[in-house]
């Protein structure tokens, strides 16, 4: 988690000085991204909060949930990842929103996206979204690397 901090404290920086704020919608990161927003002193001031949306049944439980929020775009792609990205920041009322979709492992998902595959997104200011492929099937150290490409996007859009 320490590592994450890093990329994490580099956003708070420019967020702060921007008196901007940014909420998170993920899933296989499992709260990574958001924690590490919050494990920097003087998260109040930028960080909103996030979301775990780690199952189907998970986005039934959001308030004003329909399948066409999602436009028919499958997780773990980048379509998918920009409505969580533009959802959380709505949502939340944040300058930014970051979204998280992949596949941790050490299996790939149901679509047949390999372990280590992730859509990342950032909707605000502008918007970006990559496909991320670690070609690993750690669970945890996808996890990290996840998270931390999303701080790394999250980062590169400020600048």
């Amino acid at each position: 988690m320490r590592e994450l901090v890093v990329h994490a404290e580099r956003v708070a920086v420019l967020l702060k000085k921007r008196k901007e704020s940014v909420a998170v919608a993920e899933s296989s990161a499992g709260g990574l991204i958001t924690a590490s927003l919050l494990a920097v002193p003087g998260a109040s001031q930028y960080c909103l909060g996030g979301t775990v949306i780690y199952t189907g049944k998970a986005w039934y439980s959001l308030r004003d949930f329909s399948k066409e929020l999602l436009g028919g775009f499958r997780s773990a792609t980048e379509e998918n990842a920009l409505i969580r990205a533009r959802i959380a920041r709505e949502r939340f009322g944040a300058t930014w929103g970051v979204g998280e979709t992949g596949a941790a492992g050490p299996t790939g998902n149901r679509y047949g996206d390999p372990a280590g595959h992730v859509c990342l997104a950032v909707s605000g200011a502008t918007e970006r979204a990559i496909t991320l492929k670690t070609g690993s099937s750690d669970r945890l150290g996808n996890m990290h690397a996840f998270a931390a490409a999303a701080l790394q996007l999250l980062e590169q859009s400020l600048s």
